[in-house]
């Protein structure tokens, strides 16, 4: 990137280092930022600032918020007694837009992982088993949402090992989903029917 001028590329290499973005995509968005003038770029910093400003994890479920505890947690019709476990705030969002589930979330932020060295304690499960010890009474359900690949299983089975012996019923979502997918990129219909066919772990 010698032809560019250091600010240019400066602003490939970060572009670069988002998820999904390969060097020509940066390149083309880069381009399209300074071309699209002052304003346009003053907005993107603008939404930039107040994302690092105001956003955070919700300290109940670890769902993205700018309120704590977040809307979800704060909502008198939701159902308490139930817990959907998934992976990350996306999945939230995916849950979300098919309307059906009205319980809870817990964000764990990631999967178990050991090739990467990602163990139980680099994501949420002490949180998790936290909410459900605190609540024997109020939890009855733990549905267990993670990704059907093979991150998704091992944390999903490890899990459940630990569930169990709280007296929860701990449900995993249906196989309507298939092996190796994002929850964020199922379909409404595909979602909806794998959570009503959830089955007991």
């Amino acid at each position: 990137m010698q032809n560019y001028p250091k600010a240019i590329a400066d602003l490939i290499d970060e572009l670069r280092k988002l998820p999904g973005i390969g060097p020509k995509t940066a390149q083309r968005l880069a381009f399209h930022l300074v071309v699209s003038g002052k304003s346009s770029i003053d907005m993107l910093i603008d939404s930039l600032a107040e994302v690092r400003d105001t956003i955070g994890y919700c300290s109940v479920c670890g769902n993205l918020t700018d309120i704590d505890p977040c809307g979800i947690c704060q909502d008198p019709k939701r159902d308490a007694s139930t817990i959907c476990v998934v992976g990350y705030p996306k999945d939230v969002l995916a849950i979300e837009r098919v309307g059906g589930y009205k319980g809870m979330f817990h964000v764990l932020h990631g999967y178990i992982e050991p090739l990467k060295g990602v163990g139980p304690d680099d994501i949420r499960v002490k949180e998790l088993l936290a909410r459900v010890k605190d609540n024997p009474n109020k939890v009855k359900e733990v549905i267990l949402a993670t990704n059907p690949d093979l991150d998704g299983e091992t944390t999903a089975l490890y899990l459940a090992r630990l569930l169990k012996p709280l007296s929860v019923k701990v449900t995993r979502l249906a196989r309507g989903l298939p092996f190796g997918a994002d929850l964020d990129y199922a379909d409404e219909v595909t979602l909806a029917r794998a959570l009503e066919g959830r089955s007991e772990v």
